[in-house]
């Protein structure tokens, strides 16, 4: 917690200027209580605040209470996002020539009753899960990570969106953090002309399992592909993912950025550790 406090105040958070009463917790605390609340698996802001003033007042010269704190985190979802990007920049996986993308669903609600209330309406909507054979209602989860998992860009979608327009539109975003050369590893849901012309167009090499109408020119790539599952694993299994528990867009979209930074975080310091296992966070999650 005291190495990424100090990286995020040296090179995430800005300095603050003008006239105004400086908040009492700084946004280089508030990044920090965040991810640690994501790592020790604290759902509820409410015990996560409970547990803080108990046994962290020593780390914080000040810790606010449960509102306070909600306020403060998602009007920091910008900065989370930062952060996320920071960190993959400073790990050698940052120059992989290989980069992986794939989608995993994001429940944010179990029965109609939600479905009808929910402020998500009009955001969120209905999909299938092809791995556990299910359906859902709620949102999609786009990533763009390293083969260590280090997430490089991601976004929220309605599962009724095609996966290609999507990721392209996430491309087309973040076309900045492309180098010329690079490969995007993908599933055969991504094949197309159109989206292979884009990702060409911006230097992008795809590289995706062939499908059975098509003649053989990358095989299967089943042993590759469970990079990206194990990446999505990782957020579900560790991190909690499908438990965020966001009500609102910007609810749903803080809790993911935070999950999101708390994997990068501990991958970040992992090569820093030198731990063989960069995406191992088993050294994080207990209390």
């Amino acid at each position: 917690m005291t190495e990424l406090y100090v990286f995020c105040d040296d090179h995430v958070v800005l300095t603050r200027r003008g006239r105004g009463r400086r908040p009492r917790l700084t946004d280089a605390e508030l990044v920090t209580l965040a991810v640690a609340q994501a790592l020790l698996g604290y759902h509820s802001e409410h015990r996560w605040i409970r547990f803080a003033l108990v046994n962290l007042r020593g780390m914080f010269r000040y810790l606010p209470n449960q509102p306070g704190y909600h306020k403060r985190l998602k009007a920091a979802q910008p900065l989370l996002s930062k952060a996320i990007v920071m960190l993959a920049e400073q790990g050698p996986s940052w120059f992989d020539d290989v980069w992986m993308t794939d989608a995993t669903p994001v429940p944010c609600g179990m029965s109609r009753e939600t479905v009808k209330r929910s402020d998500l309406a009009g955001h969120a909507g209905y999909g299938y899960c092809a791995s556990h054979s299910r359906f859902y209602w709620g949102l999609k989860l786009y990533l763009v990570c390293s083969g260590d998992g280090m997430p490089i860009m991601w976004c929220l979608a309605n599962p009724k969106l095609g996966e290609r327009e999507v990721v392209a539109a996430l491309l087309e975003h973040n076309h900045h953090l492309i180098r010329d050369g690079q490969i995007l590893l993908a599933d055969k849901g991504f094949a197309g002309k159109e989206f292979k012309q884009l990702t060409e167009a911006m230097g992008l090499r795809l590289l995706r399992p062939d499908r059975k109408d098509e003649t053989h020119t990358n095989g299967n790539l089943g042993g590759v592909r469970q990079w990206i599952e194990s990446v999505n694993q990782t957020l579900k299994g560790q991190l909690d993912l499908e438990a965020h528990g966001g009500r609102t867009p910007a609810g749903v979209l803080t809790r993911i950025a935070q999950r999101l930074l708390a994997m990068a975080a501990g991958i970040w310091r992992n090569w820093n550790t030198g731990v063989i296992s960069k995406r191992s966070l088993t050294a994080y999650d207990s209390q």
